[in-house]
């Protein structure tokens, strides 16, 4: 997976590849899809969600330019595999998913395999996490109508933001820069498909099956 797919396409940040050498991502994946954990494209994980394809998950973290002394704030913890590339490259992550039993599972796999730098809270992502906030990097593992404004506020000075935003069908790689004095710009890195970044400040969660309207 890492010759073929990530070094082979411009993944190069040596800690990295390493990391994603390290961590087992067919522990990640349902029993049901584990021959495919290692194929570049995503797996369903249940409730909707998808783990993301090897590929995107180096892309991302390689655009956060993780030195290892980072407090990361990920939105989306799904199956936790992102998380833990996360806490083998930065000082701190945590995580927040709106799905408790994604949430609960994730959270018990990551404490088995021993990390111990990881906090996951269940809850709506598109407000951030006040409680520790500034963060010196956000990682958003959905695709978002626009930038969550909660998050623009808790992104520390300086600091990066990596979020994919777009429509429901479609979204563009952001990256937003933030410079020690406050100044933002914004960086496109090409197109991508992310599941819908659902809550208060992204898109709304439809209703359940059988719900009234209005």
């Amino acid at each position: 997976m890492v010759r073929e797919q990530l070094e082979a396409r411009d993944i190069r940040d040596p800690r990295l590849l390493e990391a994603m050498r390290r961590v087992p991502r067919h522990l990640f994946v349902p029993e049901a899809y584990r021959d495919h954990a290692y194929q570049d494209s995503p797996q369903p994980i249940g409730n909707q969600q998808t783990i993301s394809q090897p590929l995107m998950v180096g892309a991302m973290t390689q655009l956060l330019c993780l030195t290892g002394e980072e407090t990361v704030l990920e939105i989306g913890t799904g199956s936790g595999y992102q998380t833990a590339i996360l806490a083998e490259l930065a000082k701190r992550v945590i995580s927040i998913e709106r799905h408790d039993a994604l949430s609960q599972r994730a959270r018990g796999l990551l404490e088995w395999l021993g990390y111990r730098n990881i906090e996951i809270h269940c809850g709506d992502g598109t407000a951030g996490y006040p409680p520790d906030a500034p963060y010196d990097r956000i990682l958003v593992t959905a695709g978002a109508p626009q930038i969550p404004e909660p998050l623009l506020e808790q992104l520390a000075r300086p600091g990066r933001m990596v979020i994919p935003v777009g429509s429901m069908e479609m979204q563009s790689l952001y990256v937003v820069i933030r410079d020690e004095q406050g100044g933002m710009r914004t960086e496109d890195h090409g197109p991508c498909v992310f599941v819908p970044l659902i809550g208060v400040f992204g898109w709304h969660a439809p209703p359940p099956p059988g719900a009234p309207a209005g």
